[in-house]
């Protein structure tokens, strides 16, 4: 059995004279881990009392920086960080859980703390991930969804924007977007009704219980400061059985990714969103599929997803 573990990259503290404006607004490739064996000794401590080693509250890999410095400098080319074949997939597999939830509160703080309201609202009419990690993700959708239109059926698209990622055509009766931008989310054609709102300040979610069978969340799992509280949320409207699709790459906005995020790589994020699922409770095992089109050549693309118990 592997002991979960996070290999936490060499980290360098965070450098003056960087341009801030030009930080805020760049989308940042996360450091890769090279290999899951050398996840299965770095906390074992986790199952003997210890306690993970304070870290920076953000830091910056030698390879993030590099990969930094090169798109600040206008760089058109994009260098994939290369991992382990069936890392992100294997980091799921048999994870001996601490008793309690590992991760402290300095984990989950931001290079930038100011209210996410403002740095969400100017509409980004972009996408985050490149259109090869895109089209790789609609067709994951298009074989683990609900057939279109089917009767009953709803559906939350978590951290929602002007785009899902959803199949061409495809429709439910309900489906719901919230995300932080309400320009974004009208302009969202997959949506049948949006709702705004900061899941860092209200991780409460305005639905009934049991009324989705479907969560979705791409490339924003990172962004949460309050994931335990969240997910059991998201545990709690969904259906019995139903299915919750968290999807990431290693690109994010750096200064409001949490530090746990920004200080970690490919394979330890699969660990960490799976965390998420199994202290939540109320979940089946999470597992994690590595769905990405061309590795090496283009942006990453890691599912991990769970469904809820049937009993729960």
């Amino acid at each position: 059995m592997a002991i979960l573990g996070l290999q936490l990259q060499q980290r360098f503290p965070v450098l003056t004279g960087v341009c801030y404006s030009r930080l805020i607004s760049a989308t940042i490739h996360v450091p890769a881990v090279a290999s899951v064996s050398s996840l299965s000794c770095k906390l074992k401590k986790w199952n003997n009392g210890g306690r993970l080693p304070r870290r920076l509250v953000v830091g910056l890999g030698a390879s993030f920086w590099a990969q930094y410095m090169n798109m600040a400098s206008n760089s058109k080319s994009f260098i994939a960080s290369a991992r382990l074949k069936g890392a992100v997939e294997q980091a799921l597999q048999n994870v001996e859980w601490p008793e309690q939830f590992p991760f402290k509160d300095e984990d989950f703080q931001r290079f930038d703390e100011t209210p996410d309201s403002l740095f969400y609202e100017a509409p980004r009419f972009v996408t985050h991930i490149d259109d090869a990690a895109i089209a790789a993700l609609t067709k994951y959708y298009s074989e683990v969804f609900p057939p279109s239109n089917t009767p009953g059926v709803s559906i939350l698209d978590m951290c929602s924007s002007w785009v899902s990622h959803f199949p061409k055509g495809y429709k439910q009766e309900r489906v719901v977007g919230m995300g932080m931008n309400e320009e974004e989310l009208k302009r969202n054609p997959v949506l049948t009704e949006y709702v705004v709102q900061d899941l860092n300040l209200k991780p409460k979610l305005p639905f009934e219980d049991n009324s989705f069978d479907v969560i979705t969340n791409v490339v924003s799992v990172d962004y949460l400061t309050k994931p335990l509280d969240v997910f059991k949320e998201m545990c709690r409207i969904l259906k019995p059985g139903g299915l919750a699709i968290m999807s990431f790459s290693n690109r994010c906005f750096w200064t409001k990714a949490i530090s746990i995020w920004t200080s970690t790589g490919d394979t330890d994020h699969a660990l960490i969103v799976g965390s998420y699922f199994h202290y939540a409770g109320g979940f089946e095992p999470p597992q994690a599929v590595d769905i990405s089109p061309n590795p090496g050549r283009s942006d990453p693309m890691y599912i991990v997803f769970s469904r809820k118990l049937s009993t729960a």
